[in-house]
């Protein structure tokens, strides 16, 4: 997907020039206000970006300089906001069928696999006033599915849902992002749902694209601990290797292995955990006498000024050409230990967030 926007508001200006995958689920992420939501308007056509380009799967939505412009409801996409907006005169069944009629699917294609995916089949029968927030968004997010769109734009889906909710639903948008074949825009300002929904990342500061890549990859990178602030750290994907008689798993990856508490999911799962940099220390070897067990060997590759004053921010290559890490130090440990690029440490990791 190809996105070039500039709207100037009084005191604020988006200006974007995005070249996104067409699979997978991008977030659009930043703090309020720096332009995540107009980005997905303009992408929706509900707001207009003079002299815009907006091109999905090789087809052309917006190319003002030729003048085109599909209006919204000329554009095969689906759309579901914080609130669900449903029908409420409807059943689930019928607001289903309704986004099937939209698309011209008279055989109700998809229609099962949109129960099973999102776990609503039990719900066909109910008005939406007798469904909880999760309930509602799941219902949602099948009825734009059914539209058969090209691309699947989520607008903050999980900030009206308490803790709970979010929890519910969270596997089921996993399921999906394993089995969707369309790109999805899912717009968010919290961390954790991006560091496990997401494939690639699209940082927005002030109306402008801070950062944008691979989820992974982004980040780690050490310019971005500022925008992050204490969310700073890395998203590695792990395989659980076995569980152990002592109530821990051992989860395994390319360049180490992690252990973690509680039985989860069954051998040979696989499993993404979040490692903040505030919960890395770093050791110059790896040391016996300590409670800490997730102590992983690595390479300094630089280190930057942090956002908190007195810090340092650490980015290490762990060993075997594994993924990166990010440690947050104090300025005067960082001294005491002499900690620079090509330096040989242990990662010494205090605590493992599962996604």
């Amino acid at each position: 997907m190809e996105a070039r926007f500039r709207v100037a508001y009084p005191g604020f200006t988006l200006d974007v020039d995005l070249d996104l995958p067409e699979k997978g689920v991008t977030a659009l992420f930043g703090p309020s206000g720096s332009g995540k939501t107009t980005v997905l308007r303009c992408v929706a056509g509900l707001e207009r970006a003079p002299g815009g380009f907006l091109a999905v799967a090789g087809k052309v939505w917006q190319d003002d300089a030729n003048g085109i412009f599909l209006p919204t409801h000329e554009r095969p996409l689906g759309l579901v906001f914080q609130e669900a907006s449903l029908f409420p005169h409807l059943s689930v069944r019928g607001n289903l069928e309704y986004g099937m009629k939209r698309a011209g699917n008279a055989r109700g294609e998809g229609f099962d696999t949109m129960l099973d995916l999102l776990g609503i089949r039990a719900l066909l029968a109910r008005d939406p006033g007798r469904l909880s927030g999760g309930e509602r968004q799941r219902v949602a997010i099948a009825r734009a599915l059914l539209t058969r769109p090209r691309l699947l734009l989520l607008d903050e889906p999980l900030a009206a849902l308490d803790m709970k909710k979010k929890q519910e639903i969270l596997p089921y948008l996993e399921a999906l992002r394993a089995e969707l074949d369309i790109p999805v825009l899912y717009v968010s300002h919290a961390p954790d749902e991006v560091a496990r929904l997401a494939d690639h990342l699209v940082l927005i500061e002030n109306g402008r694209v801070a950062a944008s890549g691979a989820l992974m990859e982004t980040l780690a990178r050490l310019d971005l601990g500022a925008a992050l602030t204490d969310d700073a750290g890395v998203v590695l994907e792990t395989t659980v290797a076995a569980h152990e008689a002592d109530d821990l798993a051992r989860l395994e990856f390319p360049g180490g292995r992690l252990y973690v508490s509680g039985h989860l999911r069954p051998p040979g799962s696989r499993l993404r955990c979040r490692i903040r940099a505030s919960d890395v220390s770093l050791a110059l070897g790896a040391h016996s006498d300590t409670s800490i067990l997730n102590l992983l060997p690595a390479t300094v590759v630089a280190v930057a000024g942090a956002e908190t004053p007195g810090h340092s921010l650490v980015q290490l290559q762990l060993a075997d050409g594994g993924p990166l890490l990010l440690a947050r130090i104090t300025e005067r440990s960082r001294r005491a230990l002499a900690i620079a690029p090509g330096m040989a440490v242990v990662a010494q990791v205090k605590s493992v967030a599962l996604l």
